[in-house]
């Protein structure tokens, strides 16, 4: 039998400007998912749980939680772009071009923009990528800039040995 590593994620040797990242997983939403997310974050916006309401508007039925759009578009980039981050330092020109309703599904990719070395931290660089998130249309339905502290390629936390006496202590 043959064992074969998990993908680690990108350490900041790996990133190249010009560089796109079709992220691998999309992600149906979900009348619950809109509801707890709006529900945990206290947004008291009827468009979002209200469904008679939302009936009524220029949409016709609930719109995703914007937020949620940001977060899910961002969750799906992790594994290409921040696996191995160390601090996530901003997002910028969010945009959402284009509303998200519920049993939309959402797909990502990211552009790499900007590679640097950290001038303070000598076992991290700054990356910053260009998001989009696309809804099963092709519709843009959010984008933004994001810059991550990434971690140079043995310089971060080991994720533990398995096998061995781990295996036999379980």
């Amino acid at each position: 039998m043959t064992t074969y590593p998990g993908w680690p994620g990108r350490f900041f040797e790996d990133f190249v400007v010009g560089d796109v990242y079709e992220h691998a997983l999309g992600r149906t939403v979900t009348t619950t998912d809109n509801l707890w997310f709006t529900l945990l974050t206290q947004n008291t916006a009827k468009l979002h749980v209200d469904h008679h309401y939302a009936a009524q508007t220029e949409f016709g039925r609930p719109l995703v939680n914007s937020t949620f759009t940001l977060a899910l578009v961002t969750g799906q980039s992790v594994s290409d772009v921040s696996q191995n981050v160390m601090a996530n330092l901003s997002w910028d020109d969010v945009r959402l071009p284009h509303p998200v309703f519920e049993g939309d599904t959402l797909y990502s990719r990211s552009e790499v923009l900007a590679v640097r070395a950290s001038a303070s931290r000598p076992d991290v660089g700054i990356v910053t990528v260009a998001t989009a998130g696309f809804n099963q249309s092709g519709q843009t339905v959010c984008q933004f800039r994001r810059t991550v502290m990434v971690y140079r390629r043995g310089c971060g936390p080991q994720p533990p040995r398995l096998g061995g006496d781990a295996a036999a202590a379980t």
